[in-house]
């Protein structure tokens, strides 16, 4: 299949969304000159577009796009064409009500905004199919297209009477039987026995709490019912242009996609990625979604969106100070990305969105936010040849799976400050500030090529998951693990001893007698750290080590952080620097080293391929030794031993 690099040809590529359609004609041909000032080589368009498109059932406007890709192609500028299927024009919903989601509370979700569609609704697919045929018979033998964009952000949950048969026909695929369903589910509590599949539907709003078995199958079953609504659009562009690649973009970290099988189905792989710039934590935040694209995609990746400015969707929209723009956007080239993109060119005038940024702000052309545009797409420009196609090799993964997240939120469990996404922070974190990069791995993905395996947290995994762990650790790998980890199978049954006893025999449980969560604010004293969010009651067996202990309370003298040979347990969730100093010590010992010495807090290191990417996330100027002699591809400066980097500023340095 055709990948990335049949786009990039040894150019990052570099534009964003353009929605030509929300501006007079005249205003297009100034576009296209402040692209290519900019460096802009790739424009995403039509993602929004099916009531121009489509504006009557059947009826078809294509003659402005002709002349937006004509446009594109006699300026050189390469298009990745979307499917405009997010947003369904209003006549689809005043037509056809079966096209429209429901909530689980039974309320319909009518057009007006966006992501309006049933993934259900056999209408709203045939509709999606023919303006997507029709796309790919216009334009598949266009020269300016490059590439397909499916859909935007596929988010969209459906209640509704149409999921709920969808539902039953996932369920009899899955289970086959309605003995085996019940068993999964473990029907038996509550009276909830199912006798007919009639009787199952979508876990819709209930009077207390709903079974998780059921809700952690929508869960998957929203997911791949997304994924047969794009895999539908891929197949059709595929048909028309073998020799193009296809995207979809994904949200970062998002409940709603099983993003591991997503991304075996696509030929790019493309993420959106808004860190707030007022976040302390912001960078941090870009360097876990960065590192889990990169994995995903097993190479380089598209960053398809990200914001030039401030969004308009949070309670206080911060502007990017000068010079954070670009560093981000040289972050994620350093970390794997040959596409770096923005919502969108030109910042509307009108509609939800009048507020977020663009590439071209309110300011227009003179203002900060473009000229800062103008100078990363030289910047780019610089090190593309160097850059693009080549990879990163890490040391460290970290463990994380879909269905052991949906599981974990389920309701009724021992604490509802237990996050996932947010223990999967602070242990990427952790690793990130001890300037220690690292891959991201499903649970049942080769390990053997890394010297150490984290698991911030797996409450579920399924045997091969386990026997997988077993077999890295028994092969020579270091592995460290967090609590609630293998407590329930794939259908959410808790192990025997609440946890797998393959692990508590791994990391020298005797028993596991209680959990003990934590308060918020309260902390568990331990030895030479203090402990957040959880603790446990634990005996150990006579081989394994404990490495620190509780100290006072119920727990007092009982293991905290167990060894047992090279497999450690953390049964709390330490302290920011007590994390961050206890995982550089097991990477360490794992022989898992930072890619530079004495690197100073602010200033992140990440090799890719033979270069050398220097970013300093501080707001002060910051020297940093590079032993050696180097060539900063950016300034084409000589640099020996040393180099300085202002505010926010990056080096890329070949030897």
């Amino acid at each position: 299949m055709p990948g990335l690099s049949t786009v990039t040809n040894g150019r990052i590529l570099f534009g964003g969304d353009y929605n030509p359609e929300q501006w007079p004609e005249e205003t297009w041909h100034e576009d296209v000159r402040l692209m290519k000032d900019a460096g802009v080589n790739s424009v995403t368009v039509g993602v929004f577009s099916w009531a121009k498109l489509e504006p009557r059932p059947g009826a078809r406007e294509f003659r402005w796009l002709d002349r937006v890709m004509d446009l594109m192609h006699e300026h050189g500028i390469g298009v990745v064409l979307a499917t405009p299927t997010s947003s369904p024009p209003p006549w689809m919903g005043h037509l056809h009500p079966d096209t429209l989601p429901v909530d689980q509370d039974g309320r319909t979700e009518w057009w007006g905004g966006r992501q309006h569609f049933s993934h259900s609704s056999a209408t709203y697919r045939r509709y999606a199919a023919a303006i997507t045929e029709d796309l790919a018979a216009r334009y598949g033998g266009h020269p300016a297209l490059t590439m397909w964009h499916i859909n935007n952000e596929y988010c969209t949950y459906d209640w509704s009477d149409r999921a709920a048969a969808r539902f039953r026909d996932w369920l009899r695929a899955r289970y086959g039987t309605l003995d085996a369903l019940n068993e999964a589910w473990g029907t038996t509590f509550w009276s909830q026995g199912y006798g007919d599949w009639a009787e199952i539907h979508t876990p819709r709003h209930a009077h207390y709490m709903k079974n998780p078995g059921q809700v952690l199958d929508f869960k998957r079953f929203t997911s791949d019912m997304l994924l047969e609504c794009c895999a539908a659009e891929r197949d059709i562009v595929r048909r028309a242009t073998p020799h193009l690649p296809v995207t979809s973009n994904f949200m970062p970290l998002w409940a709603g996609q099983d993003a591991w099988r997503w991304a075996a189905e696509e030929d790019v792989v493309s993420v959106d990625l808004y860190p707030d710039p007022r976040d302390p934590a912001g960078a941090q935040h870009g360097a876990l979604v960065q590192d889990m694209t990169r994995s995903q995609a097993r190479g380089p990746w598209m960053l398809m969106e990200q914001a030039a400015g401030p969004v308009n969707w949070r309670g206080v929209n911060h502007p990017k100070p000068r010079g954070l723009n670009r560093l981000w956007s040289l972050q994620a080239v350093a970390r794997g990305a040959d596409a770096v993109c923005y919502f969108q060119w030109r910042q509307s005038r009108q509609g939800a969105e009048k507020f977020h940024s663009g590439m071209v702000s309110h300011a227009g052309e003179e203002g900060r936010t473009h000229q800062e545009v103008r100078q990363l797409g030289a910047d780019l420009a610089r090190i593309s040849p160097r850059v693009t196609g080549r990879h990163s090799v890490n040391d460290i993964a970290i463990l994380h799976d879909w269905n052991a997240w949906w599981a974990s939120s389920q309701e009724g469990r021992p604490s509802a400050h237990v996050d996932h996404p947010a223990v999967l922070h602070a242990w990427h974190r952790a690793l990130w500030e001890a300037h220690l990069t690292t891959d991201f791995a499903h649970p049942e993905h080769d390990l053997g090529g890394y010297r150490l395996v984290v698991v911030p947290q797996l409450y579920l995994l399924t045997d091969a998951a386990v026997d997988n762990l077993l077999a890295y650790v028994r092969g020579g790998g270091t592995l460290v693990s967090g609590f609630l980890t293998g407590v329930a199978d794939e259908d959410d049954r808790v192990r025997p001893g609440g946890m797998d006893a393959r692990l508590r025999d791994l990391f020298g449980i005797r028993t596991l007698h209680e959990w003990w969560p934590l308060d918020p604010g309260e902390r568990a004293e331990c030895d030479g750290f203090r402990g957040t969010l959880w603790s446990e009651e634990i005996e150990k067996t006579e081989d394994a080590v404990a490495e620190a202990s509780y100290r006072g309370g119920e727990l007092d003298g009982l293991p905290a952080v167990l060894r047992r040979d090279r497999a450690w347990y953390v049964s709390t969730l330490p302290e920011p620097e007590a994390l961050r100093e206890l995982l550089a010590g097991v990477a360490a010992g794992a022989g898992a080293v930072p890619v530079l010495d004495g690197l100073p807090g602010q200033v992140e290191a990440v090799r890719r391929g033979d270069l050398l990417f220097l970013l300093n996330h501080g707001r002060e100027s910051v020297t940093v030794e590079v032993p050696g002699s180097h060539r900063d591809l950016l300034t084409d400066a000589e640099v020996s031993d040393a180099i300085t980097l202002g505010r926010y500023g990056v080096a890329v340095l070949a030897s």
